[in-house]
């Protein structure tokens, strides 16, 4: 459990890139762009979350 407590905001964020990368290959340039956002949004966020546990 400690495993995925840890890495899976970062397994999240990759997952969203390889979407983002499938999108932008197939033609769906737009959605691959705003998928593409999402991922230093999540890491951005799990950073956030972390700093306020922390405290």
């Amino acid at each position: 459990m400690l495993f995925w407590g840890t890495y899976y905001p970062i397994i999240l964020a990759f997952v969203s890139f390889l979407f983002s990368v499938c999108l932008w290959f197939c033609g769906y340039k737009l959605e691959g762009v705003f998928v593409g956002i999402w991922v230093p949004s999540i890491l951005g966020f799990y950073t956030v979350i972390t700093m306020i546990n922390k405290n």
